[in-house]
């Protein structure tokens, strides 16, 4: 075959709406996956040939609609498409027709906006960081909001051994303030506010970039045509990767 007509097997995995091509490395790295019955090196790549196996079941590449969905996650729904290890996640709540996984994470405490697809292409897309897409909550902390507090949420917390980008914080009553990020550190908002000294009673993201969460609580809706079409523009300079 051409070298062109190759590809990466974890690329071929997103590509193909099984998962996320960085959760496609993890099954890798687990030997979970297999090509023609070996388990194959990270970077490997496959021709259209080839058979690609993950936990013994063969992975082909059927032509699918693209599926953009955004959900209303409720607290204690955990953001994993491991349905082994998690009896409460994410992909057995909304328990969808077809293979589907969620761009980026919502911590199990956490509820609110979050989007699943079976597009590997835009969850890349739109999870590098230097796009700088923003993301907006509503948080409620366990004790009274100072000025100080919100000046220094806004100009940066260190955290994780990084100090956290600077972001819009805006007071809403005494115990409640609002949060635009363009980043996504694990727990982020919470260890923010830990350092702080303040414990997080709830959190709740409202935005995805130009998405408004709009839909009850455990209850999801289909992207319009014309959203998606904001959302790619909005990640236009993510090119595609080998």
């Amino acid at each position: 075959m051409e070298e062109k007509d190759s590809v990466r097997i974890n690329k071929y995995l997103s590509e193909v709406g099984y998962c996320s091509r960085r959760a496609a490395d993890k099954l890798i790295d687990q030997g979970r996956v297999t090509l023609n019955g070996i388990v194959p090196e990270m970077g490997t790549k496959i021709s259209p040939n080839d058979e690609v196996r993950v936990d013994g079941e063969l992975i082909s590449a059927p032509k699918v609609k693209p599926v953009y969905i955004a959900f209303n996650k409720p607290v204690g729904i955990v953001c994993t498409t491991d349905t082994h290890v998690e009896p409460d996640n994410i992909i057995d709540y909304i328990n969808y027709p077809s293979r589907i996984f969620p761009i980026g994470r919502l911590d199990k405490p956490s509820e609110g906006l979050i989007f699943l697809t079976n597009d590997g292409d835009i969850v890349n897309k739109i999870l590098r960081a230097r796009n700088n897409h923003e993301k907006e909550y509503i948080v409620s902390v366990t004790r009274a909001i100072t000025k100080d507090f919100i000046e220094k949420m806004g100009n940066g917390v260190p955290i994780l051994d990084t100090m956290t980008r600077q972001c819009f914080v805006e007071q809403i009553n005494k115990f409640d303030f609002r949060i635009i990020l363009t980043q996504g550190l694990n727990r982020q908002i919470r260890r923010m506010c830990e350092y702080l000294g303040y414990d997080v009673f709830s959190l709740q993201r409202i935005r995805i970039m130009n998405i408004k969460l709009d839909v009850p609580i455990g209850e999801w809706r289909y992207l319009t045509d014309e959203e998606m079409k904001e959302i790619n523009e909005m990640v236009s300079d993510s090119s595609k990767t080998i």
